[in-house]
């Protein structure tokens, strides 16, 4: 359904990013992956079917997110899913400006994008961007994730209206198996798998393609638009 789209994906390297570059290459799109890292970009672009470009551009950088979009030409849909890795701190021991500098990636990278991505847009184009659960049911430790979460629904809706008639939707996963959660040793990751597979009523945590299949139905459903889709297996349920 993609083919002879063009698709670009900040932050399509790894994890979610990756599974959607390749269900869109799939599709037949031609996928253009950005990264920060030129290195895991080379080690993406082998996996990808068809055509597929890469570039590394710093994403907490507003002029370098400009550049890259006025190099780029005209594109048929933006998908953004760069962020840093889970951080989970209780209030008491946040440090403000390590706190404002977790915005920089996923809030103000995703708004910086749609601000220079939009006009290069095809019509029946679209922005998809990335949410969380973390807002709707947070828990202990998720100040940070429960804020940005929140945030990026807000701007969402936002971008929806202005910038109609492009489409702008957000998937909000729940816990999903992503390189994200490196940042924890591999026992307590496991342990936090196996609690959340128990817990949930799909009976398993989420994978990085469960999440790409949200983004290519927004791609293609031409009459969606301003929405925000939980994939979480259940997790706000229960």
């Amino acid at each position: 359904m993609l083919t002879g789209k063009k698709v670009v994906i900040m932050g399509g390297t790894s994890g979610i990013g990756l599974a959607t570059a390749r269900a869109a290459a799939e599709q037949g799109a031609t996928v253009v992956i950005v990264s920060s890292n030129q290195t895991r970009i080379d080690q993406a672009l082998k996996t990808l079917k068809g055509k597929a470009e890469g570039y590394a551009v710093d994403l907490s950088k507003e002029e370098n997110i400009k550049t890259f979009f006025q190099q780029q030409g005209n594109f048929d849909h933006l998908v953004y899913t760069a962020g840093e890795g889970i951080n989970l701190t209780p209030i008491d021991t946040l440090v403000l400006d390590e706190a404002r500098d977790y915005f920089n990636i996923r809030y103000w990278g995703a708004l910086a994008s749609a601000k220079y991505g939009h006009s290069h847009l095809n019509a029946g184009g679209s922005i998809s961007l990335v949410g969380g659960t973390a807002s709707p049911r947070p828990g202990k430790g998720w100040s940070l994730g429960a804020s940005i979460t929140a945030a990026m629904e807000g701007f969402t809706r936002a971008m929806a209206v202005e910038l109609a008639p492009i489409r702008v939707n957000l998937v909000s996963p729940g816990i999903i198996r992503t390189n994200l959660w490196n940042g924890f040793p591999e026992a307590d990751r496991n342990a936090i798998y196996e609690a959340e597979a128990k817990r949930l009523p799909a009976g398993r945590v989420g994978e990085a393609e469960d999440i790409a299949g949200t983004f290519l139905f927004f791609m293609n459903n031409p009459h969606i638009t301003g929405q925000i889709v939980i994939v979480d297996g259940g997790s706000v349920l229960v």
